[in-house]
C-alpha cells in the first residue's frame, strides 16, 4: 500500500507539522516501510504462543489500610503555617 503525498500531509497536519516537499515524500517512505514491516509480522505463525502481559514478574505488594496516628494534632501543624484561614493552611492564589 503506497502512501500518497496527501496522506503524509494529513498526518502532518495532525501532528501540527509544517513539512516540505521533500520531508512529505521521506514521511511517506517511512511509512510505507512500517506498513510493510507489521505485514510481515501478520504473517508469522503465533498459534501456542501465550500473550506477555508482564516481563518483569512485578506484583502489587498490598498492604492494610490503618490510619496512625503520629503524635502530633491539627492545631499544632496548624500553628506552624505562616497563615491561616477557617483550620486549613492559607496559600497565594494559584491560577
Amino acid at each position: 500500500m503506497k502512501q500518497s503525498a496527501s496522506d503524509s500531509q494529513y498526518l502532518a497536519g495532525l501532528s501540527g507539522l509544517a513539512l516540505s516537499d521533500a520531508e512529505t515524500q521521506a514521511l511517506g517512505t517511512d511509512i510505507d516501510n512500517i506498513i510493510t514491516y507489521i505485514t510481515m509480522l501478520d504473517e508469522l505463525d503465533v498459534a501456542g504462543v501465550e500473550p506477555t502481559y508482564q516481563v518483569t514478574d512485578l506484583e502489587n505488594v498490598w498492604r492494610k489500610d490503618e490510619v496512625i496516628d503520629g503524635g502530633v494534632t491539627r492545631e499544632q501543624l496548624l500553628s506552624l503555617a505562616p497563615e491561616t484561614l477557617e483550620n486549613q493552611v492559607k496559600v497565594p492564589q494559584v491560577l
